[in-house]
């Protein structure tokens, strides 16, 4: 399924990266579990390292224009792993957002590729609102 050219290390950290956010879904559901949230962080973060490697995870998350997301989402790890689990998944998700939001527009233009998910994407309601985050976003990069 995942043998697009990838290597098996990159297999494994896409499977890293998916138990991690599972954890982190699953943390959320069962009231902001201290453990499984800091479980997925870390699962998260390793399957990062195992994608990308970890030179270019290291010049990812320490370019001048995207520290402050860093130091955020780092802090956010912290506040959960000291035991203020909704105040940090809150800080967290707001240095996410820093992090990762440049990489939105490219994501929506991908899932409007695909079958199912692409006619969803391109009903009436939810067209106009992929249309504001792939134009806006792709037109200021």
């Amino acid at each position: 399924m995942f043998s697009m050219g990838l290597t098996d290390m990159q297999k494994i950290g896409l499977g890293l990266v998916g138990f991690g956010l599972g954890f982190l879904s699953l943390g959320v559901v069962l009231f902001f579990d201290k453990g499984l949230l800091a479980m997925g962080n870390i699962l998260f973060l390793a399957g990062i390292i195992f994608i990308i490697g970890m030179e270019r995870t290291y010049r990812f998350f320490f370019q001048s224009h995207k520290l402050k997301g860093t130091a955020f989402f780092a802090g956010g790890m912290l506040i959960v792993l000291v035991g203020y689990p909704i105040i940090g998944m809150l800080v967290e998700i707001y240095g996410a957002f820093l992090l990762f939001g440049g990489l939105l527009p490219h994501a929506v233009l991908l899932l409007r590729r695909m079958p199912i998910i692409g006619h969803i994407l391109n009903a009436p309601g939810i067209k106009v609102v992929m249309d504001k985050i792939s134009d806006d976003s792709i037109s200021n990069a």
